[in-house]
């Protein structure tokens, strides 16, 4: 990156990390500094980090915290920690294929002898589990691997400092919204006798039974790796739509997306359905279009891992759709990339957008929308 400073996007510039103090150290998932007395011992812990998560280390030369990837000499030792980490990663996911596999096929072998042990649903389940923690971490540690082991592997600067710098921005609305997430599936648990139908989308004829459940279906969760899954991305794309699109768009994408997705799950799945990811899948969208009209807001590699993300679901909506609302999913994906082209004229600015009066207006509207939704589906939930 040889331009000017002010010409970089935010992410990208020196101070975009905080400064860094004197000698040598790293910096923890949980922003504890530790220090160390020379090159050997910093590269020493980036070898004995278990998990690989030296995200931030300062020199005596960087006035702010980088990137271990930026410093050449520490280069050898992040290599060392990848392999070793891409290769636990391998094994956990061979553990879990083999799990979930087997259960798969003594079920289905069961099943044929009319033994009914586990459901088709349980069946479709545990495949679904397979995909998501078994094959798909084995495919990722076996990329990584390949990629640690080649010769002179050159790191991808820019996405690694783009995607460790979103991950220390504040989202207040990203956080209130994954507690709300959190708090209503404990209420799912703990409130004797709750009813999930009362809130979930239950439909009648190709339409929703009370158009209310299109708000409160999105609170609710079939089971806690469902909840947990859909946290996890909600974290994660709404911290990227907060920080860059600002706080009014994640209300109104959340919201608009949710609706339109249970409208098209009401449409095409006869059977009730729950869950947040039409707004979710709303999100993305909104992003893959977003930052696709701002190409200098975020490095390209980053963008190529949104795009990987929609196809990776939909690969897993076909393969789970008996269990997948995918007409919930595509409802949702469109209306986010709708919003984002009728909202956002292109611009080739590095600058963030800033929001106007009218977007805290919609957004102020649409976060009351969704708390009145959160509210009202914990009501259900209490008298069901």
């Amino acid at each position: 990156m040889n331009r000017p400073v002010e010409e970089l996007p935010v992410w990208a510039r020196p101070e975009s990390f905080p400064p860094a103090q004197p000698g040598w150290g790293w910096v923890d998932r949980k922003g504890r500094r530790r220090a160390c007395g020379s090159l050997e011992e910093l590269s020493a812990a980036i070898v004995e980090d278990a998990g690989a998560r030296a995200d931030l280390v300062w020199t005596p030369a960087s006035g702010h915290l980088v990137l271990p990837e930026e410093i050449p000499e520490l280069r050898p030792a992040l290599r060392e920690a990848r392999i070793r980490w891409a290769e636990w990663e391998i094994s956990e996911g061979r553990r879990q294929m083999l799990l979930f596999g087997g259960i798969v096929v003594v079920a289905s072998v069961l099943r044929a002898f009319r033994a009914n042990v586990i459901s088709e649903f349980g069946i479709g389940l545990a495949f679904l589990l397979m995909l998501v923690l078994g094959v798909i971490p084995w495919y990722q540690g076996a990329k990584r691997l390949r990629r640690a082991k080649s010769p002179d592997p050159e790191p991808d600067v820019e996405g690694l400092r783009f995607e460790t710098w979103l991950m220390f921005q504040k989202a207040p609305l990203t956080r209130a919204l994954v507690g709300v997430m959190v708090a209503i599936g404990i209420l799912q648990v703990v409130t004797p006798g709750s009813s999930v139908e009362q809130a979930a989308l239950t439909k009648v004829n190709g339409r929703p039974e009370d158009w209310w459940r299109l708000f409160t279906a999105p609170f609710l969760h079939g089971h806690p790796l469902h909840l947990l899954f859909n946290v996890a991305a909600l974290a994660y794309l709404g911290r990227r739509v907060e920080v860059f699109a600002r706080w009014p768009h994640l209300a109104t994408v959340f919201l608009l997306s949710a609706w339109v997705g249970g409208e098209a799950s009401a449409k095409f799945v006869p059977v009730p359905s729950l869950g947040a990811s039409g707004g979710l899948l709303g999100l993305l969208g909104f992003l893959l279009v977003f930052e696709w009209m701002h190409p200098q807001l975020v490095p390209q590699s980053s963008r190529r891992r949104l795009i990987a993300g929609l196809v990776l679901t939909a690969a897993i909506g076909l393969a789970g759709f008996r269990l997948i609302d995918n007409a919930a999913h595509g409802g949702g994906v469109l209306a986010g990339m709708i919003y984002a082209l009728v909202v956002f004229p292109r611009s080739a600015s590095m600058h963030r957008p800033r929001e106007t009066e009218v977007d805290r207006l919609v957004g102020g509207a649409a976060l009351g929308a969704l708390a009145a939704a959160a509210v009202w589906t914990c009501i259900k939930l209490v008298a069901g």
